[in-house]
């Protein structure tokens, strides 16, 4: 099974898991989550993060998301790749993790591509029609 890690700034990673969590009545998939602040040690969040991956592949490898591409989650994150049977994804946002918890048994590049749709096809505009 594929093992689930967010890595975000702030709160936000325990934010989205929390409310997909609550959303799901559960959580398929073994997770977790770290927060990244501006007075961070990138180095001492990398090892932490490469530890969680350990933990977290059960064989199936490790699917990373970050809020931000190119910013110090997913610097740290993509350091993760050359160490780890891992992906990362980074633009995440709750329909991209409530995909991803809702086909636990799926394959990491599987995963990654069902995330990719999630994120997409939640994303939807709105307006009000205008009464004359």
């Amino acid at each position: 099974m594929t093992g689930l890690l967010l890595i975000m700034h702030g709160s936000l990673g325990d934010d989205m898991l929390e409310a997909a969590k609550e959303i799901l009545c559960g959580c398929p998939l073994h997770t977790a989550s770290i927060s990244v602040d501006a007075n961070c040690d990138p180095d001492r969040l990398f090892e932490q993060a490469s530890a969680l991956c350990d933990q977290l592949d059960e064989g199936g490898g490790v699917l990373i998301l970050t809020d931000l591409y190119g910013s110090t989650p997913s610097n740290i994150a993509n350091r993760l790749i050359d160490q780890h049977n891992a992906r990362v994804i980074s633009g995440a946002n709750l329909p991209m993790l409530l995909r991803i918890l809702n086909y636990p048994d799926m394959s990491l590049e599987a995963l990654c591509d069902k995330a990719a749709d999630g994120a997409r096809d939640g994303i939807v505009v709105t307006s009000r029609k205008k009464v004359s």
